[in-house]
């Protein structure tokens, strides 16, 4: 593995229950050093096979779903011994700090919602799911009227089967209600980019993620 120096700031970017983010440079390019952390809770043996798999898991989610045309950071590197990924650090807001930022005008956020649905649907449409498609884990390099990438794959499978793309969108639906007053009329939004990027199943993702919707309420 190519070393990976301290960026000048040095700063921590994001420390999550999985893994955390640090800025990095790797060969002169700004970028992240992803690294997952032991789990004490966890038998070492069981602990070691988990950050395995998901580190091989996340890189080869991330190098498929660009073939398919849909925006991620570029793997840079891989330590899988160390359980750690480079990966380009992509610019832009991320898709909760735009809901955030424009609670009072859904209009300037709807179109960053829709290619939301168009990223999920052709990452869809070609079999995989993300597992764990929080408002966070979608960003905007090329600003809010741009494409959306698609961060942090480790949890997605690329065999998915319609559960697994049906809490896709249960996720994103409760993640636009919980942070946008109008969180209705953007699913909505969403849900027309998703029939553009997967207009053969679209359908029955949808009735599956109404249905899981509908086994949490009652629950």
């Amino acid at each position: 593995m190519t070393d990976a120096h301290p960026a000048p700031d040095g700063r921590p970017v994001a420390r999550g229950a999985e893994a955390s983010l640090v800025r990095v440079e790797w060969l002169g390019l700004p970028a992240l050093r992803k690294e997952r952390e032991a789990k004490s809770y966890r038998p070492k043996k069981l602990d070691e096979r988990l950050k395995r798999e998901r580190t091989r898991n996340e890189v080869r989610l991330l190098t498929e779903a660009r073939k398919l045309g849909i925006r991620t950071p570029i793997v840079y590197d891989v330590d899988l011994a160390r359980h750690r990924l480079i990966l380009e650090q992509l610019p832009g807001p991320t898709l909760q700090e735009l809901l955030e930022q424009h609670r009072d005008d859904r209009a300037a956020v709807e179109p960053a919602v829709r290619a939301l649905g168009v990223a999920l649907g052709r990452l869809h449409a070609a079999g995989m799911s993300h597992g764990d498609l929080t408002s966070s884990n979608v960003l905007y390099p090329d600003g809010p009227a741009g494409p959306a990438a698609l961060l942090d794959l480790s949890m997605g499978s690329r065999s998915a089967g319609l559960e697994e793309r049906g809490i896709d969108l249960h996720l994103v639906e409760e993640d636009l209600r919980a942070i946008h007053p109008q969180g209705d009329a953007l699913f909505r939004s969403f849900a027309a980019g998703y029939a553009e990027g997967n207009p053969q199943g679209h359908a029955e993702v949808r009735k599956r993620a109404r249905e899981i919707r509908g086994r949490v309420r009652y629950a």
